[in-house]
This record gives structure tokens, C-alpha cells and sequence, in this order.
């Protein structure tokens, strides 16, 4: 167990020398001038502000996190709403777009294929 950065062993050492240094009753009196020290000190508006100031900085990576997650999740729907647009007005198109005549667009042979026709007389004669 620690006490600021005191171990049991260090808190024991200082209350024997403070002990042989003060005297039973000059202890008795340190103690409750100490304690009354301690308790302004805990309810003032310093402490106060050091305690919220420690409590923002263990949640900061937390919050950070928070934040980070929620401006994904903004983005993913942003992305999903862009995609659906995108699926109505492809949609859309294709609907309002007339069908093609195949046979308009039948592909002839290039003049330097020689149809099979020719190609099987030449054969046969």
C-alpha cells in the first residue's frame, strides 16, 4: 500500500522521527494541525480542480477513441447514402433509356477476312 509515493516501511520510519523529534504531546498537536490542514485543503476549490483536471486526462484516451469511432461511423453512412444515390441514379438511367435495335448492330466481316463461302469454293476447286 502507498500513500503518495510512500511505502508502509517510509511511513513508519517518518512518524518515529517525527516521534523523537516532537515528543508525545507536540505530536498529538502536529496531528490535529495536520488534519485540520488536510481537510481545508481537500475542500478547496484548487483541489477541486485538480481532481476534474486528473479525471479528463485518465479519460482522454477513452474520449479520444469515442470521437474517433463516431466520426467513422459518420462516414460509413455518409458512404452509404452516397452509394444508394448512386444505385438510384444508375438505376434510373437504364430505366429511361430506350432499348437497342440488334439488328442495326450486327458486326460484318472485315474485308480482309475472306467469308467462309469463298474460302470453301477455293478449296473445292
Amino acid at each position: 500500500m502507498e500513500i503518495l509515493g510512500v511505502g508502509m516501511s517510509e511511513l513508519v520510519f517518518i512518524v518515529i522521527i517525527a516521534l523523537i523529534v516532537l515528543g508525545p504531546k507536540d505530536m498529538q498537536k502536529a496531528g490535529k494541525t495536520i488534519g485540520k490542514w488536510l481537510n481545508q485543503f481537500i475542500h478547496s476549490d484548487i483541489w477541486k480542480t485538480v481532481n476534474k483536471t486528473s479525471a479528463e486526462i485518465r479519460n482522454l484516451p477513452r474520449n479520444l477513441m469515442r470521437e474517433a469511432n463516431m466520426e467513422l461511423s459518420l462516414t460509413k453512412e455518409e458512404l452509404n447514402k452516397s452509394a444508394g444515390k448512386n444505385a438510384q441514379i444508375s438505376q434510373s438511367i437504364r430505366n429511361s433509356s430506350r432499348p437497342i435495335d440488334t439488328s442495326e448492330n450486327r458486326i460484318s466481316p472485315s474485308p480482309e477476312e475472306p467469308k467462309e463461302n469463298e474460302s470453301d469454293q477455293q478449296n473445292n476447286a
